[in-house]
């Protein structure tokens, strides 16, 4: 159920400054993903539909208004956690060199090493409860359906094309496809499973998925 506040959580296609950001909006983000890994931690524990959004706040160390002012839903709380992998491809994406096919520079960019460590777990749980948290996979979905426009104007632009033209919207929609069935499958791994088995995943997803779209 909808509650009320400001959605706050960047969408993947939301365009973001250079460079660092300023301290306060460094101290959001962090409230932000305290904000999901408690909710993913209660979601887990007790399920969606039995977990309040009073109690993600009180299980963050916030009130329920400061809840609602960074997420408009409970459900939505997760959605710093579903987006940073779609993030981090975006970036990269962006700044691969023109003189090199974009697919190779598509790798496994779910948070690692330079994230805290509780990240990539917190995500492979997330990802897993959304076959049984419709609400979850709504967001999930949502997550990708925004990041549709931010590929397709990094195709474009490599390809010469006008985003708008139906050629790198539809390589778009594949490749966003081919990076969520690879999250998907990468949650579904055992989590004891090595990071090279996982970047193998990703790989044969994506490139399968991207044979033949010359981008």
């Amino acid at each position: 159920m909808k509650q009320p506040g400001a959605r706050a959580a960047a969408a993947t296609g939301t365009p973001r400054p250079t460079g660092r950001p300023p301290l306060t909006e460094r101290r959001k983000e962090a409230t932000r993903l305290e904000i999901a890994h408690e909710a993913v931690r209660l979601f887990g524990e007790r399920g969606v539909a039995a977990t309040s959004g009073e109690e993600i706040a009180r299980a963050a160390g916030i009130s329920p208004r400061t809840l609602w002012r960074y997420f408009p839903s409970k459900e939505e709380c997760v959605r710093p956690l579903l987006a940073a992998g779609l993030e981090a491809v975006a970036r990269r994406l962006r700044d691969w060199p023109a003189d090199r096919p974009l697919c190779d520079g598509i790798q496994w960019d779910l948070p690692s090493a330079a994230e805290p460590s509780e990240v990539p777990s917190a995500m492979r749980r997330l990802i897993g409860l959304l076959p049984g948290e419709p609400g979850l996979r709504a967001v999930w979905l949502q997550v990708h359906h925004d990041a549709e426009p931010v590929f397709t104007e990094i195709i474009a632009a490599r390809t010469g094309a006008d985003p708008a033209d139906l050629l790198p919207r539809l390589k778009a929609v594949m490749l966003n496809g081919a990076l969520r069935v690879a999250a998907e499958e990468w949650a579904g791994r055992s989590a004891e499973a090595d990071g090279a088995a996982d970047a193998e995943v990703f790989r044969r997803a994506v490139l399968k998925a991207t044979e033949g779209l010359a981008i």
